[in-house]
């Protein structure tokens, strides 16, 4: 296939990562991009050899640029994105597309309306490490899940981030959340209700440059969220716990007759290992060798593959506009003190990968 045109919108810190991995994907080509910060968006072109435009309209009216890849802040996401999907271009945007439910099933609305494809990270649930698991649990060997345990211990962001107060104000939920949220989702079911409760644990934190500032939201949550044919995800997510914690990012999954680990929501070469109930954990080759890191491109190249054989794509927004949903009820929780909220949106399961299709032994 003739690859799709690439136009990144946000040059900031994990666009260079996309802009590399889209270098191992033949089904698309960076050829432009944008930022509000002039200099900073003209560095990212002449390093990735790409055209940088001066505005975000510019990069709508370029008709090289077929995919809209908004890596922008999260606070604009929906804003970006809307205006990429009214230009009538196809948009994959960083997680979560949307911060609030009714923004996210406008976005749907429209990218259906207008005859485009809407994709949206975190796409990790197509690493081979993820596949694996995904793979395992659906052909039964654990027998019926009950129980999945998924910590997120992210640690305190102001020690390595030059600019975290964003995401501070948005939370860790909505930042990092969202992997063992879409992961839980894709491999077990979608949501039905959440009860939820946060605390500002450090409420006062300093940038590395010394600037004061204080939290918008809480650094530790931990949610109960009851799925769909019964099952309970117990989520720890935290912006105070980090390194040396040993749960930093793992997940759990308990079913009748065996239980599943995944050493990492992210990293595609994870630890996958299985134990029968009572027994022990032993580890499980992967379906195939995985890069030891995110490809943050792939499910943009799934998403242009999915347009040029005209099949639905994995990243889809249904599933990505379920996540904005627990998302959306877990603050609705909290500010409830805690009460449970009801979710009633669903999604199709996307399929696994095709070197994904046969569990390991």
């Amino acid at each position: 296939m003739k690859p799709l045109g690439i136009g990144i919108v946000g040059t900031g810190n994990i666009a260079g990562q996309y802009a590399t991995d889209i270098l191992t994907h033949p089904e698309i080509k960076l050829v432009a991009a944008t930022d509000l910060d002039a200099s900073r968006a003209a560095a990212f072109g002449e390093e990735h050899g790409c055209r940088i435009h001066g505005s975000l309209d510019d990069l709508l009216a370029d008709p090289a640029v077929d995919i809209v890849v908004n890596l922008t802040v999260h606070q604009a996401h929906y804003e970006v994105t809307k205006r990429a999907l009214q230009a009538g271009k196809h948009v994959y945007s960083e997680k979560p597309f949307a911060l609030r439910a009714e923004q996210a099933r406008e976005l749907v609305a429209l990218a259906e309306a207008q005859r485009v494809r809407l994709g949206c990270s975190p796409s990790t649930f197509l690493g081979e490490a993820q596949q694996t698991a995904a793979s395992i649990i659906r052909s039964g060997r654990l027998g019926r899940v009950r129980a999945v345990y998924a910590d997120v211990n992210w640690g305190r962001l102001e020690t390595w981030h030059p600019a975290p107060q964003s995401f501070h104000e948005v939370g860790v939920l909505f930042d990092v959340g969202v992997y063992p949220l879409t992961l839980v989702s894709v491999m077990i079911g979608p949501a039905r209700s959440v009860a939820a409760s946060g605390w500002r644990l450090m409420p006062d934190r300093k940038t590395i440059a010394g600037q004061s500032f204080r939290i918008g939201s809480p650094d530790l949550i931990v949610a109960t969220i009851q799925l769909e044919g019964g099952a309970v995800l117990r989520l720890t997510a935290s912006f105070y716990v980090g390194r040396p914690a040993k749960q930093r990012g793992s997940i759990e999954f308990h079913g009748d007759d065996a239980s599943l680990m995944l050493g990492s929501f992210q990293d595609f070469d994870a630890t996958v290992e299985v134990g029968d109930y009572d027994g022990e954990y032993e580890p499980v080759p992967l379906v195939r060798p995985g890069p030891s890191r995110i490809a943050w491109a792939r499910g943009v190249a799934e998403m242009a593959e999915a347009i040029e054989a005209n099949r639905p794509h994995r990243a889809n927004p249904q599933l990505a506009a379920h996540v904005v949903d627990i998302l959306d009820a877990t603050a609705r929780s909290m500010d409830a003190g805690g009460a449970r909220i009801g979710i009633t949106s669903a999604f199709s399961a996307p399929a696994l990968l095709p070197w994904a299709e046969r569990a390991p032994d």
